[in-house]
């Protein structure tokens, strides 16, 4: 009788819910692995600076600062992202309890909102547009308008905080070699050679940073 119900009317409300869940763990991994990711070139590319620095090439180190800063960035989009999938997971079990008592889904603003802020990473949109448009005609969720869907918002504050932002991490980085405290010292000068190696290495560098970066 289960499954003759099951292919007549779908899977059960609890059912539905319990595939969410597992849908947001998914993604929760996916989330994990991609930060990992991350902090593994972001060593690479500090170690990559220190180098430079020792060089003196501010021009390059300079450059490979802002894929620090710009990952740094995404790393902080990734944790609240994947703490905001826990939220919806945490408001699923709340549904699940109300299923028991009332045997139907209720609607959730919570979960409405928490979705959409989720739909703007790229790493799981398609994730959370089709789990969305499940919860609305489940009933938790009304109707998205189109531009709740539109892509991760532009960050302007990158491009007004861009070269405090990067001096500090060039400083922090090169222990005082480059930066804000150290944008005065004099640093010696690479030979042509020198540089191309560099530009080179750092070219490498930062295509590895950007490939993460663009998701």
């Amino acid at each position: 009788m289960q499954s003759l119900n099951r292919f007549l009317y779908g899977p059960t409300a609890e059912e539905r819910v319990r595939g969410w869940q597992q849908k947001l763990r998914t993604e929760s991994r996916r989330l994990e692995r991609e930060i990992h990711q991350l902090d593994t070139a972001q060593a690479k590319a500090k170690q990559q600076l220190k180098q430079l620095a020792k060089k003196g090439d501010h021009k390059n180190a300079k450059i490979l600062a802002k894929e620090v800063v710009r990952s740094n960035k995404q790393k902080d989009r990734l944790y609240v992202s994947k703490a905001r999938l826990g939220s919806i997971g945490v408001q699923l079990q709340h549904q699940l309890a109300m299923v028991k008592v009332t045997g139907s889904l209720q609607k959730s603003t919570e979960i409405m909102k928490l979705s959409n802020q989720l739909i703007k990473l790229p790493q799981i949109s398609a994730v959370m547009r089709e789990m969305s448009m499940e919860m609305t005609k489940a009933g938790i969720m009304e109707e998205m308008l189109e531009d709740t869907l539109e892509g991760l918002d532009e960050d302007p504050e990158l491009e007004e905080e861009a070269e405090e932002e990067v001096d500090r991490v060039l400083y922090e980085i090169t222990d005082g070699k480059l930066g804000v405290a150290g944008a005065g010292k004099e640093l010696p000068a690479l030979d042509a050679e020198q540089e191309e190696i560099n530009d080179q290495e750092m070219a490498r560098m930062q295509a590895q940073l950007n490939s993460l970066l663009s998701g």
